[in-house]
């Protein structure tokens, strides 16, 4: 019997599947905006600030390096090797969603991040005669903070379920607190996860394998000494 992450990804029912679930959150954007709007609330806004800020690429980064280091000396390399392996993939995937938002050029919810003057909708990499890629205000679809924490939970579950269970509560804050801040839409968060399942099993299947079989290597090797 095959585990979990050695059978085939199901390509049609996540096709079907991601492609309803974006198309809902297209409809109900400005409903569940309204309704998760954290940015008139101090308190709120605080911990949803704080919430966004453990999904940047260097918090994970970094905390992967620490516990991977941890636990390569406790002498457990196979799991620095899982450690490392899940925020690379994270990495990875937040990248993927970070070149995707500035290819797509969606605007960001009309306010503080939305552009002044121009109505909501999707632009690409050119508006009004000048080129907006990287411009903030245009870099909305799909989230890159979400992107990247749902890439660590879904990876996270490929390795190990348990540490997955966790993770995937570290990524629902992160995506909520992306809508709550007024940075993204609901369709936003939805696509960053819809991305991350297909790339999070292609990592797992094409990369898992020779991190650890490296880290074992080095383990080896560092202990000779």
């Amino acid at each position: 019997m095959h585990r979990p992450s050695e059978t085939r990804f199901p390509w049609l029912l996540w096709l079907i599947a991601g492609a309803v679930a974006i198309g809902a959150g297209f409809l109900l954007d400005d409903r569940v905006g309204v309704a998760l709007d954290a940015t008139k609330n101090s308190e709120l806004k605080n911990f949803a600030w704080w919430c966004s800020k453990m999904g940047e690429g260097e918090i994970v980064g970094g905390a992967g390096i620490f516990f991977a280091v941890v636990y390569f000396f406790l002498n457990r390399p196979r799991v620095a090797a899982q450690i490392f392996f899940v925020a690379c993939s994270a990495l990875l995937i937040g990248l993927a969603g970070t070149i995707l938002r500035v290819l797509v050029g969606r605007t960001r919810p009309m306010g503080p991040h939305g552009p002044d003057g121009v109505a909501p909708g999707v632009y690409g990499v050119w508006h009004d005669g000048h080129w907006i890629i990287g411009q903030a205000a245009f870099s909305a679809f799909p989230s890159g903070h979400a992107a990247l924490a749902a890439g660590l939970a879904v990876t996270a579950c490929l390795v190990h379920r348990g540490w997955g269970a966790v993770a995937w509560i570290y990524a629902l804050a992160v995506m909520w607190s992306r809508v709550a801040l007024q940075w993204h839409h609901l369709s936003d968060v939805l696509a960053s996860a819809v991305l991350a399942f297909p790339l999070a099993w292609l990592l797992k299947k094409f990369l898992a394998r020779n991190v650890e079989f490296h880290a074992d290597n080095f383990y080896r090797a560092w202990k000779r000494k």
